[in-house]
């Protein structure tokens, strides 16, 4: 399952720097140098038409006419540092600002198999939850786990119900008691009138 980590936004000056709008908690290691990113099928046109010099970059597919360049399947970070409180990127083979722009909107990703779980046994990633069945502490199914929403206060399981809406799940221990990966369940147990709103 590829984890959406980033999405590539702006140039940043004339050199091929990009913003990026971060998606992680961990954006030092995910955007470290040296760092493979898989870039996201959909998320832009693979073939963008440029101005200016064409640069090949390694993985890339060659362009079907003079001045096409096509998103690679894969981008290596070549240099991440911070501005502005925006997170400024370089990738190789990216090397002005038409190629660059040219990446602009394209997410960009991990392998959920390449992500080591948590240290911590209380802390999951959202990967690991989605999908997962959603039971009372009777065992009373209440659906499926369909996201997590990351709010100010608390994270929120957003709950698919088997009739078809959605509630919403506050991420902490007072109403989340289980979290059971190997029996692919949630145990929870809602105060009366939560999964109603």
């Amino acid at each position: 399952m590829l984890l959406i980590v980033g999405r590539i936004g702006k140039p940043h000056g004339i050199r091929g720097e990009v913003t990026v709008e971060v998606r992680t908690d961990e954006p030092e290691a995910r955007f470290a140098p040296g760092m493979v990113l898989r870039t996201m099928p959909g998320a832009v046109p693979r073939s963008e038409r440029i101005t200016g010099v064409l640069h090949t970059m390694p993985g890339a597919a060659a362009p079907a006419e003079p001045g096409a360049y096509r998103v690679p399947e894969e981008l290596t970070v070549e240099a991440a540092r911070w501005h502005q409180g925006r997170l400024l990127v370089a990738f190789e083979g990216v090397l002005d600002r038409d190629v660059a722009e040219a990446l602009r909107g394209t997410l960009v990703g991990v392998d959920s198999a390449d992500v080591a779980p948590p240290e911590d046994p209380e802390e999951f990633h959202d990967h690991q939850l989605v999908g997962l069945a959603v039971v009372t502490p009777a065992g009373e199914p209440l659906g499926e786990v369909a996201r997590i929403d990351h709010a100010p206060a608390s994270d929120l399981l957003v709950l698919r119900r088997p009739e078809g809406r959605t509630a919403l799940i506050p991420f902490v221990k007072a109403i989340v008691r289980e979290v059971d990966l190997a029996g692919g369940r949630v145990v929870v147990d809602p105060p009366g009138g939560l999964l109603d709103l």
